[in-house]
C-alpha cells in the first residue's frame, strides 16, 4: 500500500500541502518542533518525488505543486525555506528553464521587494532559491530562449539585489553571481565593471557572509580575468590580509588564503604580488598554526603503534597505471606518476567551495585530511616561494628563527612547516643554513609530541635533495647518513601517523637518492622487515610503496642473496595472508612487479607461487565479469585486479630466463594466452593497456609460447590499432593501449618474420591511419613507424607496393627518435623496403639521404643491428647514384656537412 501511494502523482499534492503548511494540518495540534519535522520530511520527500518521475510528471500534480510550494519561500522558518528553494531547483534543473517561465521573474521580484512590502523571510527565501537554481542550472540560463538569454536579464537584477538591506539576500545574490564568474559569458563579460564596482564597495561589508563571497569573487576573476585584477593587486592585498586574519569566522580566512594559492598559480598574475611579500607572507605564516580545537584533540591522542585499525581508518585503494611501453624517446601523458611524499596540505580542485568531503559511507572524511586555513596557507607559501624564491625566504627567516625553539610545540610545529613548504622554492637560499638546520630539525624527531615528529619527517622528505646529492663523504656522514637513519627510525614510532608520514618520507628520499642507496640496502631492508612485522594494515600500503621505490632505483643490486634472504620472506608471508579479493592486493601486487623486476631471475623460486595466483585471480574476475553481464544486479568487479595481475606477470616474465617463464605459461590453468586474448578486448583502457605491455614482453621472453596463439591474437590487435574505435570521453588512456598495440606488434613482427605476411596488408592500413593523423600524440606515430619499420624487415615485399604513400611520413616521424636498436631494426626494414621499389622514393629521396647522413652520425651508438643497416644503406645509396644521371647536382640540394657525412661513411 506504501509503495502504492508513493507512485501515485496524487502523493507529491499532499507533500506540497504539508510543507506549505496548508490549513488542515493546524488540526492536529502538533507542537512546533514536531510541526518542522513533519513539513521538512514532506519537503525532502517531495524532492525525491518529483526526482523519481523526472520529465513524467503530471502537469495538474506540477501546477499544484509548483502555487503552494512558492507560498512555502516565505515561511517563517528558515529551514522550511531552504527545503522549499530545493524542491524549486529540482523542478527547474528536470524540466528545464521554459517549465516555469514565471519563476524567475517572480522570485527576482520578491527577493529584489520590488512592491516594496514583501517581509524579510520572503526575500531570504526567493533569493536562496535563486541562488541554488543558479548553481544547478548554470549553462541552460546562459543559452537563448527566443533570442534571449536568461543570464542577460538576471546579472543586472543580482547586482542590484546585493544593495539590499538584508544581509543575507545580499549575500546570497553575490553567490548567486559568482556562479556564472567561471563561464566567462557575454552577460558576464558586459556587467564586468559593474560587477567590479560592486565588489569594491561590499569589501567593506559588515557581514562575514558577504565579505566571503567577495572573497570568491575576487578568486574567479584571477583565472577568468587576470587583466581585471592587476590594477588593484594593492588594494586586493590590504583586503585579504585582513579577511585572513579574522579569527572569529574560519571560513571567511580560508577563503581569503584560497585568493594567495590562486594568484601565486597563475603566471600572468603571479609577478604583481612580488612588491608586497612583506605583507602576505607574514599572514600566511601566522595561519598556519593548529586551530584550538585541533591542538586540544591532537593531544588527547595517544599512542597507537599496537592498536588495531578500525574499519573506516582504511582508505580504498586503486591500482596505478604503468606508463605505456616505448620503444622511442616519445613523451606520453600517462596517469602514473613518481612516488612523492604527500603532502600534508592536499588540494582538492574537486570540491566546490564551501562542500566538506566525504568518504563513502556518506560519513565526514579524516579531520586531519580536509582542506583548511592552515593546509592552503601552506600550500600557498609552497606556490609563492616557487615563483619568488630567496624574497620569499628573507621574509620567512625571522619568522623561524623566533618559533623554531618556540616553548609551545603548536608553534613549533608550525616553524617546521614553514621550513618544508619552502623547501622546493627557495633551496638556494636556505642551503647555507641547512648544515645548522638539518640537525636541528633531527633532535625533533625525539620530541615528546607526535605531531611534532610528523611534520619533522615531511621537512626532512622535502630536503632529502640536498642531503643525497652531497658529494664530500664527510657531510654525507654528517648530513645524509643521520638523515637516513633518522627517518627510517621514525618508521617504527609509537604513533601510526608518524610511522606514515616517516614511510613517506622514506619514499621520497629513495626518489632523491636513487642508486645512492645502493651501500645502505642492508640496514634499509632489514627496517623494512621489522616494519612488516609489526605495522597494522593502514600502513602496509606505504610500506609497499618504500620497497617498490626502492627496487626501482637499486636495481639488481637489490638481488644479493643475503638481501633476498631478509626481504622476500616477509613478503611472502603478507603475501600469504591478504586474501584475493582484499584491496591490499593491489598495492602488493604492484610492489612485487618492481621487487621482481629487480632481482631478475632470482626471482624465480617466489615465481612459481607468484604466477599462478595472478592467473587464478584474472580468472576469477573475469568469471565474475561474464556473470554481471547476465545480472545486472550484481556488483561489477574492480578492473584494478586484472591490472595489477597483469603487470606482474608483465614484471615476471621479463624478470626470469625465458625457459623459466615459459615453463610457468604453460603450467597454467587456464590456459594463459586464452585469459590474454579476453583482456585485450576488455572494455577498460586501463586493462587493455596492460594486456598489450604483457603481449609485448611475451613476444621478446616467450615467443616460443606465444607463436601457436598468434592466428587468434593479431585479428585482435589489428582491431586495437583502429583509430575509429577509440572513444572520445577517454581519448588519452585510448592513445596509451594504442602505443602499448604498436609497440607489441613490432616485437611480433622480429621474431614471427616471414608467417607475418599474411596479416601485413591489414596492419600496414591501421598503421598508415595513425601516422597519417595530425591528432594522434607523437609517442604514438613513432611506436607505430617502429611497428612498421620492424613488419618490413622480413615482409618487406609485402610493404613494398605502397611504400610511396608512408616513406615521407615515416621519415618525418622517425627523425627526431633517439637512435636505439628498435629504431635501427625499423630503419632496416626501411631501407629492404627501399631495395623493392626505389621508383617509390621520389617525392622524398632528399629527407632518405638526409636520414642516411642523420645515421652515419650515431652509426657508433648502435648494436648489433648495426652491422646490418650499415650494408643496407650503403646498398641503397650506391643503386641510387647508379640510377640517378645528375647524382652530383642533386646530392649539392644536400647540406654540406651532410654529404660530407655520405661522402666519408658511404663512398659515394
Amino acid at each position: 500500500m506504501l509503495g502504492q501511494a508513493k507512485s501515485s502523482p496524487e502523493t507529491a499534492n499532499y507533500l506540497a500541502y504539508i510543507v506549505s503548511d496548508g490549513p488542515l494540518l493546524k488540526e492536529l495540534a502538533l507542537n512546533p518542533s514536531d510541526d518542522l519535522l513533519v513539513r521538512s520530511s514532506a519537503a525532502i520527500n517531495l524532492k525525491n518525488t518529483i526526482r523519481s518521475y523526472g520529465k513524467g510528471f503530471p502537469e495538474t500534480s506540477l501546477a499544484y505543486v509548483r502555487a503552494l510550494i512558492l507560498t512555502a519561500l516565505q515561511d517563517s522558518s528558515s529551514q522550511i525555506r531552504n527545503f522549499a528553494g530545493s524542491v524549486i531547483s529540482e523542478i527547474v534543473q528536470i524540466g528545464g528553464v521554459l517549465c516555469w517561465p514565471e519563476l524567475l521573474p517572480e522570485l527576482l521580484a520578491l527577493a529584489g521587494n520590488d512592491a516594496g512590502n514583501v517581509s524579510p523571510e520572503a526575500q531570504e527565501g526567493a533569493m536562496s532559491a535563486l541562488s541554488k537554481i543558479c548553481e544547478d542550472n548554470k549553462q541552460s540560463l546562459d543559452r537563448e530562449y527566443n533570442g534571449q538569454r536568461p543570464l542577460a536579464i538576471i546579472i543586472p537584477k543580482l547586482l542590484d539585489i546585493t544593495s539590499s538591506p538584508n544581509a543575507k539576500v545580499r549575500s546570497f545574490a553575490l553567490a548567486s553571481i559568482n556562479a556564472f564568474l567561471p563561464q566567462t559569458s557575454p552577460a558576464v563579460t558586459e556587467s564586468l565593471d559593474a560587477i567590479l564596482a560592486r565588489l569594491f564597495h561590499l569589501a567593506n561589508d559588515s557581514s562575514d557572509s558577504v565579505r566571503r563571497n567577495v572573497c570568491r569573487s575576487f578568486t574567479h576573476l584571477v583565472d577568468v580575468r587576470p587583466d581585471k585584477i592587476r590594477p588593484h593587486m594593492g588594494g586586493l592585498v590590504d583586503f585579504y590580509v585582513l579577511q585572513q586574519r579574522n579569527t572569529d569566522d574560519p571560513d571567511l580566512a580560508l577563503d581569503a588564503a584560497e585568493f594567495w594559492l590562486c594568484v601565486g598559480e597563475n603566471r600572468e598574475l603571479c609577478p604583481s604580488l612580488g612588491p608586497f611579500l612583506d605583507k602576505i607572507v607574514p599572514v600566511l605564516l601566522e595561519s598556519m598554526v593548529y586551530e584550538e580545537e585541533d591542538i586540544l584533540r591532537l593531544e588527547g591522542e595517544a599512542e597507537d603503534a599496537e592498536q588495531e585499525d578500525r574499519p573506516e581508518d582504511l582508505e580504498p585503494q586503486f591500482a596505478t597505471i604503468k606508463n605505456p611501453r616505448l620503444a622511442t624517446n616519445g613523451h606520453v601523458s600517462t596517469n602514473g606518476e613518481p612516488t612523492q611524499v604527500p603532502q600534508p596540505y592536499p588540494v582538492d580542485d574537486d570540491l566546490s567551495d564551501g562542500e566538506i568531503e566525504e568518504s563513502d559511507d556518506g560519513k565526514p572524511a579524516n579531520l586531519e585530511e580536509r582542506w583548511n586555513l592552515r593546509k592552503c596557507s601552506a600550500a600557498a607559501l609552497d606556490v609563492l616561494a616557487s615563483s619568488f624564491h630567496a624574497s620569499v625566504f628573507e621574509v620567512t627567516l625571522p619568522y623561524l628563527n623566533a618559533n623554531l625553539r618556540h616553548p609551545e610545540w603548536p608553534i613549533r610545529e608550525a616553524a617546521v612547516l614553514a621550513v618544508g613548504a619552502v623547501a622546493d622554492g627557495c633551496m638556494n637560499a636556505v642551503t647555507p643554513h641547512l648544515p645548522d638546520l638539518v640537525p636541528y630539525l633531527l633532535s625533533f624527531l625525539d620530541d615528546r609530541e607526535p605531531t611534532i615528529r610528523l611534520i619533522t619527517c615531511w621537512a626532512l622528505g622535502r630536503y632529502s635533495s640536498w642531503a643525497s646529492h652531497l658529494q664530500d663523504q664527510g657531510d654525507r656522514e654528517r648530513y645524509f647518513e643521520p638523515m637516513m637513519e633518522g627517518i627510517l627510525n621514525k618508521m617504527l614510532d609509537r604513533s601510526k601517523k608518524v610511522q606514515e608520514a616517516a614511510a613517506s618520507a622514506f619514499a621520497n628520499l629513495e626518489e632523491k637518492a636513487t642508486r645512492g642507496l645502493t651501500p645502505y640496502c642492508g640496514p634499509i631492508i632489514r627496517q623494512f622487515v621489522q616494519c612488516f612485522n609489526t605495522y597494522k594494515d593502514r600502513n602496509m600500503f606505504i610500506l609497499y610503496d618504500c620497497v617498490q621505490t626502492l627496487a626501482e632505483h637499486v636495481g639488481p643490486a637489490l638481488a644479493q642473496q643475503d638481501l633476498i634472504d631478509t626481504l622476500m620472506p616477509a613478503i611472502i608471508q603478507r603475501w600469504s595472508k591478504v586474501s584475493d579479493r582484499s584491496q591490499e592486493i593491489f598495492p602488493l601486487l604492484e610492489c612485487l612487479s618492481y621487487v621482481a623486476t629487480a632481482l631478475g631471475d632470482a626471482f624465480a623460486p617466489f615465481a612459481v607461487g607468484v604466477f599462478p595466483r595472478c592467473i587464478r585471480i584474472i580468472h576469477q574476475c573475469l568469471e565474475e565479469y561474464m556473470l554481471c553481464l547476465d545480472n545486472e544486479a550484481l556488483d561489477k568487479p574492480s578492473k584494478d585486479f586484472l591490472v595489477t595481475s597483469l603487470d606482474l606477470l608483465s614484471a615476471v616474465i621479463q624478470a626470469l630466463q625465458s625457459q623459466k617463464g615459459g615453463e610457468l605459461v604453460q603450467a597454467s590453468q587456464p590456459r594463459f594466452f586464452d585469459l590474454l586474448l579476453f583482456c585485450m578486448e576488455d572494455p577498460s583502457n586501463d586493462v587493455r593497456q596492460s594486456s598489450y605491455a604483457l603481449l609485448g614482453d611475451c613476444a621478446v621472453n616467450i615467443f616460443e609460447q606465444l607463436q601457436p596463439f598468434l592466428p587468434a591474437i593479431i585479428p585482435v590487435l589489428v582491431q586495437q590499432l583502429d583509430l575509429n574505435n577509440m572513444k572520445d570521453q577517454n581519448i588519452e588512456s585510448g592513445f596509451s593501449v594504442i602505443n602499448n598495440a604498436c609497440w607489441s606488434c613490432g616485437e611480433i613482427a622480429m621474431r614471427a618474420k616471414a608467417d607475418m605476411e599474411i596479416y601485413v596488408e591489414q596492419i600496414y592500413q591501421r598503421l598508415l591511419g595513425i601516422i597519417s593523423n595530425p591528432e594522434v600524440p607523437t609517442s604514438v606515430n613513432e611506436n607505430a613507424v617502429i611497428a612498421l619499420g620492424r613488419l618490413g624487415v622480413d615482409c618487406s615485399s609485402s610493404l613494398a607496393p605502397h611504400l610511396g604513400e608512408f616513406a615521407k611520413p615515416f621519415l618525418r616521424i622517425i627523425g627526431p627518435v633517439d637512435y636505439t636498436d628498435e629504431k635501427a631494426h625499423a630503419l632496416v626494414g626501411l631501407n629492404r623496403t627501399v631495395e623493392r621499389n626505389p621508383q617509390a622514393m621520389e617525392d622524398c629521396l632528399i629527407d632518405y639521404f638526409k636520414a642516411s647522413a642523420a645515421y652515419a652520425r650515431h652509426s657508433n651508438s648502435l648494436g648489433p643491428p648495426n652491422a646490418d643497416l650499415a650494408r643496407s644503406f650503403q646498398q641503397n645509396l650506391m643503386g641510387f647514384k647508379n640510377l640517378m644521371p645528375s647524382f652530383e647536382p642533386f646530392l649539392q640540394q644536400l647540406p654540406e656537412s651532410d654529404v660530407e657525412k655520405l661522402r666519408g661513411s658511404f663512398s659515394i
